[in-house]
Order: C-alpha cells, then structure tokens, then sequence
C-alpha cells in the first residue's frame, strides 16, 4: 500500500511505520528483517555482475580464429581458454543451466549475451523485488526489559492469542541482535513505551501503542496532527541573541493556525476525524537548530548547547500549551479533557519542574527523571522567559484546561526544511558543508551551508582570515586541510581543550 501510495502524487512512496512489541513472539525475525533484505540486494547485485562477466567470459572464449577465420567451439575438450573460463565461472557459483545456455547461443553465432546488472539506488530494481523497503521498523521496549537485560535474565515472548508465554530469550543477545541489526542497515528503531506512557495527556482513554513513521507524533490510536516548523535562525539576531518575544509570537500565531486546521483538514477515516476533533492534537515544532548553534559558534553535543536547545524547547512547547489554555478560556477544552483532567496536569506540571530543573524526588509518575535546564548554561534572559511561559501554561491551564491534548512535536523537516532555507535540519547538526541530495525523480541537488562565515565570526576569526577559509572550503568542499584553520589557532582565540575537542 506504502509503495503504491505516492507521497503528493509524485514519485516517492508514501511513509508506513512498522511497530512490534519487544515480547511479540515473531520479535526475533522481525528484528532482523531488513538486514535479511539488505544482504538478498547485496546478493542481486554482485551476482549480477558476476554472472555477467563470467558469461560473457564463456562466449567469448568459444570463439576461436582457425587460419584467419572464426570458429565455434563449445567443447571444453577442444578448447582450452573455454575450459579456464568455465572453471572459473563454476568456482564462482555460476548456475550450471546459465551455462548451458551460453554454449547454445554461442553455437548460434552470438558473441555476447545480455544479463541485467542491479544496483543499490535506493529507487532500483534490485530494492523493489525484496521486501520491508515501504516501511519503517520499530520495536516497543519496556523498562522491564533493560531491568531483566541488567540482571543477566530471560526476556519472555508472549503469545497474542492466548497470553502464555511461548518463548524465553536472552535479553542480552536480543539487545546485541537490535543493535547491529540498526547498524548494519538503520532499522529497527527504539520506542520506550515505559517513558512515552509516562508522558502522555490521555492515559483515561488508551494507552500510546505506536507512532507516525518519522515517531515525532505520539498519541492515541487513530489520531492525526498537522504539523507546523519555525526556522530557528530568522529568530537569532546579528549579535547572537535570540529574539525571545518574537519567537513567543510566532509560537502563539501558529498554534492559533493548527487549531484551526483542524476543522479544516481532510481524514482518511471517519474513526480518524472522530477522534482528532475529539482531541485536536498539534504538531508546532522548530528546524535549523544546528545552523543556530554553528553561528553562536556553540559545538553541537556540548552543555551549553544542551542548555540552549532545553530553554528555546521550554519556550516553544509552554507557549504552546499557555495558547492552548487561553483558546480554552474562550471555546472550551478538548473533548476528552475531564477524564483526562488529572494525569494531563501531572504531565504539565513535570514539564514545568524541568523548566525550573528541580530535584528528581518531585516530579510525579516517572520511571526515568528528564533533564532539566541547568540555568548556568542557559542565557538568563532566555531561561526566564521559559519560566515565564511555563507557570502561565500551567495556572491557566488548572483554571480553564487545555484546548489540544497536545500540541508540539519535533518533527525530521528533511524537505520542508529545504524549502525554509534553512542549512540543518529537525535537531541534527550538519553533516557536511557541501551536501548533494538525490531527487526521486532523478538527478541532484546541491546544498551549501550558507551559516560557515558567521559560525567563522563567532569562533573570532578576522575577515581577511574568514575569506581563506571560505574560498577553500567552495572549491574543495571540506574543511579538512584548509588554511588558518587548526587546533592551535583556535586556542590562540581563548578556546580551553574541551571545546577544542569537541570542535
């Protein structure tokens, strides 16, 4: 259905999210489904060109000059380049009737023999005849499971029909099996049901069983969100600060859209419209956090970066739910808000405790405490507008309850990102300055970072030096070898060495 579904009635398949418990009973083959698939294209295409080699080798040996004309001769007895040739076609694993059929059309007067070669593009033939390349793979894993994994213990598999279990399997071996399985071919993904229960604002009516393919909507069963991203960088200004009251508006503006593009979208099944009017879940999410780290000249996996990237998320999500709140006020809560009055308060009020970064004894319900914004890496200003955000999302909401059930995600933003002009995309960091981007419907695009002169800036690199490593980097696409750029005259800028590693 995926593969036939085109994703805008163009050329790329539409995304399907594959979702399995961890104690399903199929979890081993299901584990390793695409490496199995992965491993039959690898075998489509090297046998291809093998085969076709080694034929074209057979027939081309059969022909042979005898006094200045061409024979035939199919017979290893009689020919002795033939018998090399098809040695070594046999030691390859040549199917012997390929073989065969070499001969005869050799016999017929043929001195070459068409075989198809595969390819591992990810649109080819080869990819289209295995199965699994429609659909994204997750599994669910419980905490129990890291609990018995930690302990030494056995995993059971539990049967779906009738509750006993079939199977016990070692935790250890099963953890080690998904983590190649993911390296060797990026699937299956990881799903903490524990944690995402823990997290959810509807717990009365179901519980959160799966997600949307890219997992940046979690809710109930048969909902839907629309979604929305703003381009961190048109927030930041020339002088590194971030503009905190026009990114509150924005975020007050879009909120106010999604809702409305509730009563606007289309479903694709009555169950589907039924409950997302009922719960009018939204989808307000941010790209191009990379970019705004490159131009603060902040490495990506550092504190600073994670205080950062925690106070403009606190501000997104509780200005968000303060909109939310406030659209409550006047048009009344959600559908499901009554019953679920409890556990979705419980759920604001941890996210309000992270925004203050309290001690872990006090947050409510939760396995696994969340990090909070450690406020000495965190701009003041910025941190006190999450604050802010956060205590107004929450008494409104204890006052009038909630508009949308949800109402932020974080979405991948791959292509809409593009469209942004925006250099990084959902929360990644760039991976390379100079990118070329396959297109579905063939050929390339090129994709430059346009954030390198003022991340250059903020590293303290003058102009002139600035220009150098500017007009190296267009023509070599690297940074690898450029001039003025190195570890000593970053530490001739005041970098300590932990930065300097991390840079």
């Amino acid at each position: 259905s995926a593969g036939t579904i085109k994703s805008g009635g163009a050329t790329r398949r539409a995304a399907k999210m594959v979702c399995l418990d961890l104690d399903h009973p199929d979890i081993e083959s299901f584990v390793t489904w695409k490496v199995t698939e992965e491993s039959k294209v690898a075998a489509l295409v090297a046998g291809s060109r093998a085969i076709k080699q080694h034929l074209n080798a057979v027939i081309n040996a059969c022909h042979v000059e005898v006094d200045g004309e061409n024979e035939v001769v199919t017979k290893a007895g009689d020919n002795k380049a033939l018998a090399s040739v098809l040695q070594s076609a046999r030691a390859s694993f040549v199917p012997e009737a390929f073989l065969q059929r070499c001969l005869h059309l050799a016999g017929q007067g043929y001195r070459a023999i068409g075989i198809k070669e595969y390819d591992t593009k990810w649109d080819s033939e080869a990819y289209l005849t295995v199965s699994g390349q429609n659909s994204n793979n997750s599994v669910r894993i419980p905490n129990t499971f890291f609990e018995l994994m930690e302990k030494g213990e056995k995993w059971p598999l539990i049967g779906r029909t009738d509750g006993k279990v079939t199977q016990e399997l070692d935790a250890t071996e099963l953890w080690n099996t998904i983590s190649y399985s993911a390296w060797a071919c990026a699937d299956p993904g990881l799903q903490y049901d524990t944690t995402i229960n823990e997290w959810h604002t509807c717990p009365v009516d179901g519980r959160i069983n799966a997600s949307n393919p890219c997992s940046e909507y979690m809710f109930l069963d048969d909902t839907a969100c629309n979604l929305a991203s703003l381009n961190l960088g048109k927030f930041l200004s020339d002088d590194g600060t971030f503009l905190v009251e026009d990114f509150r508006h924005a975020c007050r503006l879009w909120t106010i859209v999604l809702e409305i593009s509730v009563l606007m979208a289309s479903f694709p099944s009555p169950a589907i419209a039924e409950k997302s009017f009922a719960y009018r879940t939204l989808g307000l999410g941010y790209a191009n956090l990379g970019t705004v780290l490159m131009r603060l000249g902040i490495p990506y996996a550092s504190e600073d970066a994670y205080g950062l990237c925690g106070a403009i998320t606190a501000l997104l999500t509780g200005e968000a739910y303060a909109t939310s709140a406030e659209m409550a006020e006047e048009l009344g809560a959600f559908a499901g808000y009554e019953r679920n009055r409890e556990p979705m308060l419980r759920v604001i009020r941890n996210h309000h405790r992270a925004a203050y970064n309290a001690p872990a004894g006090e947050y409510e319900g939760l396995s696994i405490t969340p990090r909070g914004i450690d406020p000495s890496k965190c701009p003041d200003y910025l941190l006190r507008a999450a604050r802010e955000t956060w205590d107004h999302a929450l008494s409104m909401g204890e006052t009038h309850g909630y508009r949308n059930a949800q109402v932020t995600v974080i979405a991948p933003t791959g292509t809409i990102g593009l469209v942004m002009d925006c250099d990084t995309t959902g929360v990644e960091p760039d991976f390379a300055l100079v990118k070329f981007k396959k297109l579905a419907g063939g050929g390339y695009f090129k994709i430059i970072n346009q954030s390198l002169p003022p991340a250059l800036k903020s590293l303290k690199y003058t102009a002139a030096e600035i220009d150098d490593i500017i007009s190296y980097t267009v023509g070599r696409k690297t940074l690898a070898g450029a001039p003025r750029i190195n570890h000593e005259t970053l530490g001739d800028k005041g970098f300590d060495d932990e930065t300097l590693g991390k840079v």
